[in-house]
C-alpha cells in the first residue's frame, strides 16, 4: 500500500527535525526529503509552525493512549513507575523528546505554538493527575503534596532530566535516569510498608 502525502510529508519532518533542528528546518528540506512539490506542503499543512505541531500532536496522541494503557494496568504503582522510565528511555531514543522540548523552545517566542504546547503538556498532567489522585486515595502520597504538586514535581523532574541528557550532560554532573528509576525503589518500599502494615 503506497504512503499518502500527508504521512509522507509528517515522516520527512520528522526526520528533518531531527538531524537539522526546528531553526534551521526548512519546508523546502522536507519537501525534497518526502519526494512532493513543496506546494503539497502548504496545501496539507499551511506553514512550517502548522505541519510541526501537526507531527507533534500524531505522535502525542499515540503516547499518551500508551501511557494510559500502562497505567490502567492492575501492577503497583512502583511497576508503572519503571514502566514509565522504560518509555523514558525509548522516547528519548527514537527523537520524540527532541521534537518536544524543540516545540517547548519555540513556544517561548510564538504565541501560536506556545498555546499548542501548553495543550499537550496539560493532557499529560491531566494524565498524571488521575495516577496520582489514585496513589493519594490509596495512602502513597506523603499528606504534605496534593496531588497536583506532586504531579508538578514528577513533570518538572522528567522535563529537565530531559533538557540535561539532549545537552550531552546525562552523566558529567547528575545520573539523570538512574535517579529518576530511584523514585521507583522509593515507591516499592512504600507499597510494601503499607502491605505489611494491613
Amino acid at each position: 500500500m503506497t504512503e499518502d502525502t500527508p504521512t509522507k510529508i509528517l515522516e520527512a519532518a520528522r526526520r528533518c527535525l531531527l538531524a537539522d533542528g526546528y531553526a534551521a528546518m526548512s519546508t523546502r528540506k522536507v519537501a525534497d526529503d518526502a519526494s512532493v512539490p513543496l506546494s503539497q506542503i502548504h496545501y496539507h499543512f499551511g506553514s512550517k509552525d502548522e505541519l510541526i505541531l501537526g507531527l507533534l500532536r500524531k505522535e502525542n496522541d499515540r503516547l499518551l493512549g500508551r501511557q494510559a494503557a500502562m497505567f490502567d494496568k492492575e501492577l503497583p504503582l512502583w511497576q508503572r513507575w519503571d514502566l514509565a522510565c522504560d518509555y523514558f528511555d525509548e522516547d528519548i531514543a527514537s527523537g520524540y523528546v527532541r521534537v518536544v522540548q524543540e516545540m517547548t523552545a519555540a513556544g517561548w517566542s510564538s504565541d501560536s505554538i506556545g498555546k499548542e504546547m501548553r495543550g499537550i503538556w496539560g493532557a499529560w498532567q491531566e494524565l498524571l493527575t488521575e495516577v496520582a489522585t489514585d496513589a493519594s486515595g490509596r495512602g502513597l502520597l506523603p499528606s504534605i503534596w496534593t496531588p497536583a504538586e506532586a504531579v508538578a514535581l514528577v513533570s518538572a523532574s522528567f522535563m529537565g532530566a530531559e533538557a540535561y541528557i539532549l545537552l550531552g550532560m546525562e552523566d558529567e554532573i547528575v545520573p539523570y535516569r538512574q535517579a529518576l528509576r530511584k523514585v521507583g525503589d522509593l515507591i516499592r518500599l512504600a507499597e510494601e510498608g503499607q502491605a505489611s502494615e494491613s
